[in-house]
């Protein structure tokens, strides 16, 4: 090989391999100009409150330039703060029609993330592991008042109950009550789920009512069954318990980057796992989504 040739050769591989780095050092460069960042602010459902709580750790973990702020307030709360734009994501347990005038609901786009299954719980006192449907309207409607006349003891039973605002009220009076309006008691309404939770767990003959997530590794309260049926996720995907809703997380107008980004993460394969410990139902998984 001639002298010429040879140095031709080792000019053009430094070449080369200068052009390699470059490029490795732009595509570098643009990559790093891709991680996300921005600010997301969620409020409303506190059924689906834990939920989001752990994914935003978990997502902000892998992006730590995106910032994730959740409150509850209950789910018509939710969708009032995102139809004003206070609030980035609108949590709820329900359709935003439900909550919203048609006006207000109109620029909302929904994004169904997952399954809730709500359950009936009692004080560990009462000792009432299951219920008919027509038992727990009685109860819930005033007309019972007393948990001998249900198989309990002779102790008065005290109801505490949600806001109307709260989308984990509508759905289990929609499919737990068949939509008999509650009856009221003030003094034990609260619209943080798990208030409701620590409540019946300290008050003797209590009744309330919350999302399985809240149950999770607690054994401090005793779900009640409803004609038979326990409330349980694989009862829910099997369509044998009917209280149970999609839960939505609403933007107003398309979401933008980071805000889409964190959605795709929930709904995604690698989180659906976490989800099912968590107390949530995959979507997916749904046998029948009629009631």
């Amino acid at each position: 090989m001639n002298k010429f040739l040879k140095g031709a050769m080792i000019v053009g591989l430094s070449a080369a391999m200068v052009g390699c780095s470059s490029n490795a050092a732009s595509n570098d460069s643009d990559s790093k100009g891709k991680s996300l960042s921005g600010t997301i602010t969620a409020a409303g459902s506190s059924a689906l409150k834990p939920l989001v709580d752990v994914a935003a750790e978990q997502f902000s973990n892998e992006n730590p330039d995106v910032s994730i702020t959740v409150d509850a307030g209950g789910s018509g709360e939710g969708l009032k703060q995102v139809a004003d734009k206070t609030v980035t994501l609108g949590n709820s347990d329900v359709a935003a029609e439900e909550k919203l005038d048609k006006d207000q609901a109109k620029d909302l786009v929904d994004h169904q993330v997952c399954v809730v299954t709500m359950a009936p719980i009692v004080n560990k006192d009462v000792g009432v592991k299951d219920l008919t449907k027509q038992q727990l309207i009685d109860i819930f409607t005033g007309k019972t008042t007393n948990w001998k006349d249900v198989g309990g003891p002779d102790e008065d039973i005290v109801l505490v109950t949600r806001p109307t605002s709260s989308g984990t009220r509508a759905t289990f009076q929609k499919y737990a009550l068949d939509g008999n309006e509650e009856a009221s008691n003030a003094s034990m309404e609260t619209d943080d789920s798990g208030v409701l939770l620590q409540n019946v767990t300290d008050t003797k003959g209590a009744i309330g009512y919350v999302a399985l997530s809240y149950l999770v590794d607690n054994d401090d309260v005793d779900t009640v069954a409803i004609d038979g049926v326990k409330p349980t996720l694989e009862n829910t995907y099997s369509g044998d318990y009917k209280v149970w809703t999609f839960e939505h997380m609403y933007t107003n107008g398309e979401p933008d980057e980071a805000t889409k980004a964190f959605l795709d993460y929930i709904m995604g394969e690698k989180f659906g796992k976490k989800m099912e410990s968590l107390g949530y139902g995959v979507s997916s998984k749904m046998e029948k989504t009629d009631h």
